[in-house]
């Protein structure tokens, strides 16, 4: 673990700027917004998987006491077929709308049908149930492979298959959205070339990012036609444009104020409520609030998809890996989007793979529309690369770390989906898992009694950059308020402050971070992709850069001197000038409005993009071979951070998103009757990881700057979930010899395993 460059205030861990109000309950989340006068709303859901719509009836809902407005899908306007990019991903805004509030069909059970806006909540939901539907029911399909036959019923009739990288549409209506083919080298001679080939064959389920703050939006269409919406959202910017397409108003006249939110991990990126309370507000006159409840959360927003792989890998009798092959299908949900293209070009990411091909197929069920969740695709990608990796280690007679070190990807490998990687940290966390003490501990003893197992396994997320801008503004006293578009959900508005700080020569105290409303502040992209610390981040410095020259042009009137002999010191936080003049930073901003005026810098960032992150996990686990459960009994996760900006929220970014993989990989998954009707649509059904699943995770912070990046920052967020259910998974089979394929391996579907072993 090398510090390339020391710094006053990166690598420091201050208090966080939002600290206070979060620990006192004063910060305000989505469901906290009031208006006065305001309304509450709720929805209709639908109770079936698939079924035509064939007549909806108000008038009981319009007429009970208390209703002020009620709004279908046909107060929305059809935006067409154009496709938007909304940060992680690209959807055709026709099916956004129909997933808002849906037209001629419903796709999943929980699908929106209509909504009541009324004088309190319990009137709203009484008027709900007065709204009667007519459907006409229709096959279900919840399987991806069954979606993709022939005689399968095709869930939309608009979608043709596009062939990604060949520029070809289908010209019949399909299940089967998107497929990617990637190649490189020649499979057919790599598989010869190898002594040892592993095949098999995987399934995942359904599991959702599992944020604890429900979605939640409040909406007021004004007379004059310009709307504000408070919302608890990772993207301002991408609300407002959604809400634009979706009702058809100028962009404009949108104005999306951000709560704070409690978790996202890529779920609250597409919208799904705002524009329905925009539509209920302009009906009634009245600000509208509109909140989801659990289940509503779990059934209508968008979870991971599932998922069907093949994947073989081959090895030389050294160990290096001589070909790859991957067939992936991920199902989308009720309308194309599933991150299969992600998952395609992260599956083989983390090695060399000289000879190799890969297929990815996103498949539309009766399932809600999938969506991002922390580095989407890629864990279930890693799931079945990582545990055939183990196995062809074992086979050999290698070292699983030893073999990762000689594979790993490094500068200037190219992957199979064709970018060349440029500077990288892969070897360099393996490296440091092998050499730490978790690894080269021997396994503990069973607390219960049963078999203990080691497992490794890597993981790779790109780590994108987008656009990102930001303005700060210097006060008298010499702090500086700093504005920001970028919502904060893991500490963001601290790590960016302290690049200002310390692009200035300031403390983070100096300066007040902001999230502002998309009125307050130029364009930003969503937070998401790991991008916020280094893109954002790039603004501020930015920013600072900004403040710097006009700070010394300052000092240059202040002392009526050429401004070209004037500088800024950052190491003093103070402005140098000819035959011995220097001010400090704050004494100058005393002075700032009477020698040229105020100083607000402005700095953004769009040609940016990071190079890349990777993680080497280490998990010791025991299984009860009588039951099926596992107990994590150790954690050990090294990963490649760049520059650690605030180390303690590294360390929860990184153990955070363990405890995800945790759960992904031992509980957590939609179960669907043959109906299509989610079972388990609660937190006491849907089980995610409590403080008894997890040990304290080691983290190893490994830095590797990221030349892109002026302090070489790489996004932490993302990888962390991507190793966990392959590394347990590699525990598993070092500890009771079962080789699982399936997610979740939960008691249940491990012991069916075990059991048939015996």
């Amino acid at each position: 673990m090398a510090t390339v460059a020391k710094y006053k205030v990166i690598g420091t861990r201050p208090v966080r700027h939002d600290g206070v109000d979060k620990v006192t309950g004063r910060a305000r989340y989505g469901a906290d917004t009031k208006i006065q006068g305001m309304l509450y709303a709720a929805m209709l859901r639908s109770p079936h998987a698939h079924a035509k719509i064939k007549s909806i009836d108000l008038s009981k809902a319009k007429a009970l006491p208390g209703v002020r407005a009620v709004v279908t899908s046909a107060d929305l306007p059809d935006p067409g077929n154009r496709i938007a990019q909304l940060g992680e991903g690209a959807v055709c805004m026709s099916h956004l709308s129909q997933n808002v509030l849906a037209r001629d069909k419903v796709l999943y059970k929980g699908h929106a049908i209509a909504a009541v806006a009324a004088d309190n909540i319990h009137i709203a939901e009484e008027a709900v149930k007065l709204i009667t539907v007519e459907y006409e029911l229709l096959p279900v399909l919840l399987d991806v492979r069954k979606a993709m036959e022939p005689s399968a019923v095709v869930l939309n009739s608009d979608v043709r298959c596009e062939e990604v990288g060949a520029g070809t549409v289908g010209d019949t209506p399909t299940n089967v959205a998107k497929h990617f083919h990637f190649e490189k080298g020649n499979l057919a001679e790599g598989f010869a070339k190898a002594k040892v080939v592993v095949e098999r064959e995987f399934v995942t389920g359904t599991v959702h990012q599992g944020y604890i703050e429900p979605h939640a939006a409040t909406a007021v269409w004004n007379p004059d036609n310009r709307i504000t919406i408070w919302c608890c959202t990772q993207g301002t910017f991408t609300v407002r444009q959604q809400c634009a397409e979706l009702l058809g108003v100028p962009l404009g006249n949108i104005k999306v104020v951000p709560t704070e939110i409690g978790g996202g991990f890529g779920g609250k990126i597409s919208v799904y409520l705002e524009p329905v309370a925009c539509a209920l507000s302009k009906k009634s006159g009245k600000p509208v609030k509109l909140v989801m409840d659990r289940a509503s959360v779990l059934e209508a927003t968008g979870p991971t998809p599932a998922s069907y792989m093949k994947i073989k890998i081959g090895a030389d009798g050294e160990g290096k890996i001589t070909a790859g092959e991957a067939y992936m299908a991920f199902d989308a949900g009720g309308f194309p989007g599933s991150p299969i293209g992600m998952a395609a070009m992260c599956v083989f990411a983390c090695y060399d793979v000289p000879n190799g091909v890969v297929d990815g197929y996103d498949v539309c069920v009766n399932k809600p529309r999938s969506n991002a969740y922390r580095a989407p695709g890629a864990t279930i990608g890693a799931f079945g690369t990582e545990t055939i990796i183990d196995e062809i280690c074992d086979k050999l007679g290698i070292d699983p770390l030893e073999f990762r070190l000689k594979n790993a990807a490094k500068e200037g490998t190219r992957r199979v989906d064709g970018p060349v990687f440029p500077r990288i940290g892969m070897w360099e966390t393996t490296d440091t898992l092998k050499k730490g003490n978790h690894y080269s501990s021997p396994l503990p003893a069973p607390k219960s009694g049963g078999k203990v197992g080691r497992g490794v396994a890597s993981g790779f997320w790109f780590n994108c950059g987008l656009k990102s801008s930001a303005f700060a503004t210097v006060n008298t006293d010499g702090s500086v308020s700093l504005s920001l578009g970028t919502t904060d959900i893991g500490g963001s508005r601290a790590s960016i402050a302290m690049q200002l700080a310390e692009t200035l020569g300031l403390t983070a105290t100096d300066i007040n971070p902001n999230v502002v409303d998309t009125d307050s502040v130029g364009y930003n992209d969503v937070t998401g992709g790991s991008r916020v610390t280094f893109a954002t981040g790039i603004a501020a410095h930015e920013a600072g850069l900004d403040i710097q020259r006009q700070m010394a042009q300052r000092a240059a009137v202040l002392w009526d001197v050429d401004p070209a002999k004037v500088s800024y010191n950052t190491d003093t936080a103070s402005i140098i000038g000819p035959d011995g003049k220097s001010i400090t930073f704050k004494a100058l901003a005393e002075q700032v409005n009477h020698c040229g005026g105020p100083v607000i810098g402005r700095g953004f960032s769009s040609e940016a993009n990071q190079g890349g992150a990777f993680g080497t996990h280490c998990v010791d686990v025991e299984v009860d071979p009588d039951t099926g459960k596992t107990q994590i009994l150790r954690y050990t996760i090294a990963q490649d951070c760049g520059t650690a900006i605030h180390p303690s929220y590294v360390e929860g970014q990184l153990q955070g998103g363990v405890v995800q993989g945790i759960g992904w990989a031992l509980n957590e998954e939609y179960f669907y009757d043959d109906k299509g009707v989610m079972r388990n649509s609660s937190y006491l059904d849907y089980r995610i990881p409590t403080c008894y699943d997890v040990p304290m995770i080691e983290t190893l912070i490994v830095e590797v700057p990221d030349p892109e990046h002026p302090f070489g920052v790489r996004g932490v967020g993302e990888v962390p979930i991507v190793p966990p259910p392959a590394a347990i998974a590699n525990a598993i089979a070092h500890a009771t010899g079962v080789r699982m394929e399936r997610l979740p391996m939960s008691p249940p579907n491990l012991l069916k395993e075990i059991l048939a072993k015996k």
